[in-house]
């Protein structure tokens, strides 16, 4: 007859040792329950127990700090993390300091057995060892719901590989905080990071950026330069907006991913290539698969582990959290403390938010800035998501008065004001310039100033973003990448 395996669970909360107990003792387990630390660490020390499951929070010390003198002694025992406390950090800490699974509570009973079962007959595999974050690292991505701890969960199994990921989401839900984290909390932090927006960089010159360029590979090319794959070497070059890559350049985007090697843009001579690929997408690829614009075999090398980020309408719950993330960062910049009323808060909560996270720190900060009232009440949350009338992260996307409806106002206005009699030439110019001045002012103020992501928005190159808004007059804000 085969002994049933032990369980040994540690949480300061009775009602939780009680549900784990007659579950575990329903799956055929024994179980041993305590509310402490001490309790817990001395039944491991003795070597009692196959499993452990254990609270972060306890009386008497962290369930975080007990793992690695646990796994010191006892390197094959397989440790379950239980915790309120439902952050990236929470999940990197515990997966690094050898935790074999990572659940935010509340949790679901039978997927804790399942995961019980899975540890218990799962191989053993060599320990990883891994410096942990501070507690004073800044957090990168905020958020309890249920879709973020997910998240959470797959970014804390993926520290310690150097597998390719493909990050999808509507624009402004946080994709390169995400790739960031995978970088400043993963075995090459020591590395660089380095991004690069394919939306933003005129197509005949990406080659050149990604994999640099020997002098006079071109015209204009009057001395070496770097590509991004070189500055990355040792670290993580996230390849924003993946879907935008020409198709010359994701050929050898997928010779360096199969070969593990490249050539500057001019060179012969083969450069190895020692980089973790983070891509990231708002398009669908397999559409663009389907029409030849991406090639499928460099969208499997890409794809090898998928994170989608969920749209702000499908984690409300996070929204108090997210504001006075928002709040603070705006105070800790000099601008007076404020803080948000319940109505008010509750009015966000129902907002759609089709600009995501992005849209939601522009009107935080704009709350901090023209408002004087420390208390923001519902009046003004109304009047702010009444009036932006903001232009979302995709070409032609505006609230309120469509572009083609606002033409055919000017038009009709310009043609009543002159009667039955011919009108003066110019009305191209004139509508153009009523149009597009409004619309170019309007995406300045939306990206801060930031014209590398207006043109992107605006679906215009660089350069002649540059010159309309010079021959438009139109102001730049502050603080703006030009």
């Amino acid at each position: 007859m085969t002994t049933a395996s032990t369980i040994l669970v540690a949480d300061d909360d009775r009602g939780i040792r009680t549900v784990l107990a007659q579950a575990l003792g329903r799956a055929g387990y024994e179980v041993r329950t305590t509310g402490n630390a001490s309790t817990l660490w001395r039944w491991v020390s003795e070597g009692e127990g196959d499993l452990v499951i254990t609270d972060v929070v306890m009386p008497d010390e962290s369930g975080l700090d007990l793992l690695p003198r646990i796994k010191k002694i006892r390197p094959e025992m397989r440790i379950i993390v239980m915790s309120a406390q439902n952050t990236l950090l929470t999940a990197v800490k515990a997966t690094q300091r050898g935790a074999f699974e990572y659940l935010p509570k509340p949790f679901d009973i039978r997927e804790l057995v399942s995961v019980v079962n899975r540890a218990l007959t799962t191989p053993r595999s060599a320990p990883h060892e891994d410096g942990a974050p501070s507690d004073e690292e800044k957090l990168p991505l905020i958020g309890r719901s249920p879709a973020m701890q997910e998240i959470y969960r797959t970014l804390a199994r993926l520290m310690g590989t150097d597998l390719s990921v493909m990050i999808t989401g509507e624009s402004g839900t946080g994709k390169e905080l995400v790739a960031r984290a995978l970088h400043n909390y993963g075995k090459r932090r020591n590395g660089s990071f380095v991004a690069i927006n394919m939306a933003a960089i005129p197509r005949e010159l990406i080659e050149s950026e990604l994999f640099g360029h020997e002098k006079g590979a071109f015209t204009g090319a009057t001395q070496r330069a770097s590509g991004r794959f070189e500055q990355a070497e040792g670290g993580t070059l996230f390849l924003d907006e993946i879907g935008d890559m020409p198709p010359e350049a994701q050929t050898r985007l997928l010779r360096v991913l199969q070969e593990g090697e490249y050539t500057t843009v001019g060179g012969r001579t083969p450069i190895r290539a020692n980089v973790r690929i983070v891509a990231a997408t708002h398009r669908d690829l397999t559409q663009l698969i389907r029409q030849g614009l991406f090639r499928e075999d460099l969208f499997y090398r890409l794809n090898v582990v998928p994170i989608r980020l969920p749209p702000l309408r499908e984690r409300s719950e996070d929204i108090p959290e997210l504001v006075r993330h928002f709040l603070a960062q705006a105070g800790a910049e000099g601008l007076p403390p404020k803080s948000i009323d319940a109505q008010a808060m509750d009015r966000l909560k129902r907002h759609r938010w089709p600009g995501n996270v992005r849209e939601l720190e522009n009107l935080v900060r704009r709350l901090g800035a023209l408002y004087s009232q420390e208390v923001i009440g519902v009046d003004v949350i109304e009047a702010e998501l009444a009036g932006g009338a903001p232009i979302l992260d995709s070409v032609g996307a505006i609230e309120g008065e469509g572009l083609s409806a606002s033409v055919e106002r000017h038009l009709r206005e310009y043609f009543s004001s002159h009667g039955d009699t011919l009108p003066p030439p110019g009305i191209y110019d004139r509508v153009l310039r009523e149009v597009e001045r409004p619309l170019i002012s309007l995406t300045l103020e939306v990206t801060r100033g930031n014209q590398i992501k207006a043109a992107h928005i605006l679906g215009v190159n660089r350069n002649t973003l540059r010159k309309k808004i010079r021959d438009l007059d139109v102001s730049v804000a502050r603080g703006g990448t030009k």
